[in-house]
């Protein structure tokens, strides 16, 4: 786990900025082939349909978002949520998939439009894990490009 932590913690998120423009570029396309049916079928009762995956990788970027903006400007704040929680009070399943989908393009090019435009000096600073563990803006920007890829692998093959 502590290796990691060190591979993320890289100050140098170009490569991630540039596999979450790839993804931007490539997987929404992707994700509308799939069949509504499909996309809405959850594989077990306490299980997320990809609809709802991809409510949580919305989520996650909501939560991304405030700790790209925090981070900059607050004392190693602490952000952390409960995905279960945000998923179903957020109602993805109700959601039109079209409309999922975008929203999950929408944000994730604003949180690129962000990353982008981060002061070098900035990507150092730290935020609270919430294990109280500190961890640079640099590892929440690579880890949240990570985490995108996991998750989306389980939608579509890219």
């Amino acid at each position: 786990m502590k290796q990691y932590y060190q591979d993320l913690n890289d100050l140098d998120i170009a490569p991630s900025l540039q596999r979450l423009q790839y993804l931007l570029d490539t997987v929404p396309a992707l994700m509308q082939q799939v069949p509504e049916s499909e996309f809405n079928q959850k594989p077990g009762p306490d299980k997320w349909s990809k609809k709802q995956i991809i409510g949580h990788l919305i989520d996650s970027a909501a939560n991304n978002h405030q700790r790209f903006i925090r981070i900059q400007y607050e004392d190693k704040p602490i952000l952390s949520y409960d995905q279960d929680a945000w998923n179903n009070l957020s109602y993805y399943q109700e959601l039109d998939k079209e409309r999922v989908i975008n929203l999950w393009e929408t944000m994730n090019r604003h949180l690129v439009h962000i990353a982008q435009n981060i002061p070098a000096q900035n990507l150092s600073r730290t935020g609270s894990l919430q294990s109280g563990e500190e961890m640079s803006l640099a590892f929440y920007i690579n880890d949240y490009v990570k985490h995108a890829e996991y998750h989306l692998k389980d939608i579509v093959a890219y």
